[in-house]
């Protein structure tokens, strides 16, 4: 492993620990020229999960993309980052438990928003809002009314 400090190819590692997630392996290593210790982290490569966009432009999976859109719904609501990644954690293990390594977008979508609407329903109104492309005030008015049965029936 090449050390990010000065380059030099020679770095061993000095401690080796399965990462918070569990799902790597994090790996303290020491160069052998400078003496500066450095992390790095050790994953089992994967086949990639491929995205079928609304237009059938494919790409790679993203976590980061689904991380950045329920973020942004969820801005100043009391949802803790921590139940924001247990989520993506869920949606992740059953889109990758598919037999296809295909998805298409609008089931990834379907599954933040059935997950968003259990845990704030704000944020899930305005997932939905940019989600399902809301044109107007009646369709916005249409969801909110569905959510309002939905708790009444409860």
């Amino acid at each position: 492993m090449k050390c990010p400090f000065c380059g030099n190819e020679d770095t061993r590692v000095i401690d080796s620990r399965p990462a918070e997630d569990g799902s790597s392996i994090r790996r303290r290593r020491q160069c052998d020229n400078c003496d500066k210790r450095f992390t790095t982290y050790e994953k089992i490569e994967t086949i990639p999960m491929i995205v079928i966009k609304k237009d059938n432009i494919r790409e790679k999976y993203d976590r980061d993309k689904v991380w950045k859109g329920i973020i942004t719904s969820c801005h100043k609501r009391p949802v803790p980052m921590e139940t924001i990644n247990k989520m993506i954690d869920e949606i992740e293990s059953e889109i990758f438990g598919f037999e296809s390594k295909e998805v298409p977008s609008y089931v990834i979508g379907e599954k933040i928003m059935e997950k968003l609407q259990k845990i704030d329903q704000v944020a899930y109104v305005r997932f939905a809002s940019v989600y399902r492309e809301f044109q107007d005030v009646d369709t916005f008015m249409n969801e909110l009314q569905k959510i309002i049965k939905k708790h009444d029936s409860n």
